[in-house]
């Protein structure tokens, strides 16, 4: 028998209760890292802020921003602001781009994570007795761990899976019957694949709902994943150097954007070029400040994702509009600028291509060359009329509606690599 799961009270709370909670957590959390971060503490002395000089909310403004610069050079604990025996968990990027961002946790860190995770889940739609998959990496990646402890927090029962053997992930969604996913939304893709391999329905399986989150993904990814898998899918957003899964959410009753958990993380969206803060609204870099973290409080987070906050809907505290692309995963081709999500918008609407892609970039003497590298969806792959029709299409609204010209190279079916984590969507060919 499932049941429904209470929310807190902090979610319903009045605008003035939540900005007076955030003001009073705001004035601890920098305390704490001017006190216990030596990085911290230099930043602020050489920026000339105190943190008693913070009398109102939008006096953070004034204080620096924290990169992820910060973070790799004080590799691997220099920003930590506890001592080392009060640590519980240590996570860390997968480091692909030079050194990974090291983030720590106390023990009241992890149960802060896990009641947020839960918050989460149950935003999503989740009751108590609901069975959840979880194909999120487990490791040093916080994805995995993150939802686990989240759903179990909530009560649900936990199946562990984690990433990889896809054939084996549907195996066990068949024989457990599980009613909740928690993975990367192209990964989905790739068990709806296998599904369809082994002649299954994806859409007749026991999910009723899918948590995706870790890597930008659109509307339009939204409505392809719903009608193939028959579920209701939601977004899930964090970072590790925030926190990890479960920093924000949508609500399962409006899917409008993820909720802001605000009462532990106060947002702001700023100006990338400037650093201006933009009123509510305006779209630009989205920016965290921690306000209950111990092992780890960070300080005007630039996070690189690209949104605008908005108003609550199904509670009190304020959205963000859906991210579907980063500030770093800006392409510059001829001159233009490209977001992956722009393609995969297009892509997604010829029906004759599958949702699976990847942008390779190359030069031919002066001039940047871009391929897109894509499928045929299984039932039309025989019919080459309709595939070359559809990339001529995808080729025209490229160029039509983006401003640059895209050859179309149609592979056979699972041509592009399946990924069990995030996508690797761009392939940059371009001598540096």
């Amino acid at each position: 028998m499932t049941t429904t799961l209470p929310l807190d009270p902090i979610e319903t709370a009045s605008r003035d209760e939540l900005a007076a909670l955030q003001l009073e957590r705001l004035k601890w959390s920098l305390n704490h890292a001017y006190e216990n971060s030596p990085v911290y503490r230099r930043k602020f002395d050489e920026a000339g802020v105190h943190p008693s000089g913070l009398k109102t909310l939008a006096d953070l403004a004034r204080f620096p921003f924290t990169t992820k610069k910060d973070l790799r050079d004080s590799y691997p604990f220099g920003m930590f602001a506890v001592p080392q025996e009060q640590i519980s968990r240590i996570h860390a990027s997968s480091g692909t781009t030079g050194k990974p961002t090291v983030v720590g946790y106390t023990a009241k860190d992890i149960d802060t994570w896990a009641t947020l995770v839960a918050r989460s889940v149950r935003a999503s739609g989740a009751q108590r007795g609901d069975k959840v998959h979880i194909s999120y990496g487990y490791g040093l990646f916080t994805g995995g761990l993150g939802a686990h402890y989240g759903a179990e927090r909530a009560g649900l029962t936990v199946i562990p899976f984690g990433g990889g053997q896809t054939e084996k992930q549907v195996q066990l969604i068949q024989d457990f019957r599980p009613d909740i996913i928690m993975v990367t939304p192209s990964y989905m893709l790739a068990i709806a694949d296998e599904m369809e391999r082994q002649g299954i329905d994806p859409a007749s399986t026991s999910l009723r709902i899918g948590i995706f989150g870790a890597e930008p993904w659109t509307n339009d990814m939204r409505t392809a994943i719903e009608k193939r898998m028959g579920i209701k899918a939601v977004d899930i957003y964090g970072l590790s150097e925030v926190m990890g899964p479960g920093v924000a959410s949508e609500c399962a009753e409006t899917q409008d954007g993820p909720t802001i958990w605000e009462d532990h993380f106060y947002p702001e969206v700023i100006d990338p070029e400037t650093g201006e803060v933009l009123p509510d609204g305006e779209f630009g870099e989205l920016v965290f400040t921690s306000l209950t973290k111990e092992a780890l409080p960070i300080v005007r987070y630039r996070t690189r994702d690209l949104t605008r906050l908005l108003p609550g809907t199904a509670r009190t505290m304020r959205r963000m509009e859906k991210i579907t692309g980063r500030s770093d995963d800006m392409l510059i081709i001829r001159g233009v600028n490209v977001f992956p999500t722009q393609i995969e918008e297009l892509l997604l609407k010829q029906p004759a291509l599958a949702p699976h892609y990847q942008i390779v970039l190359t030069k031919e003497g002066p001039m940047d060359v871009m391929t897109l590298n894509c499928e045929p969806c299984p039932v039309t792959a025989p019919d080459y009329g309709a595939l070359d029709a559809a990339a001529k299409a995808l080729a025209y609204d490229i160029k039509a509606l983006i401003g640059v010209t895209a050859k179309i190279n149609v592979l056979d079916v699972n041509g592009i690599e399946r990924s069990v984590g995030k996508a690797r969507r761009v392939v940059d060919k371009r001598p540096k």
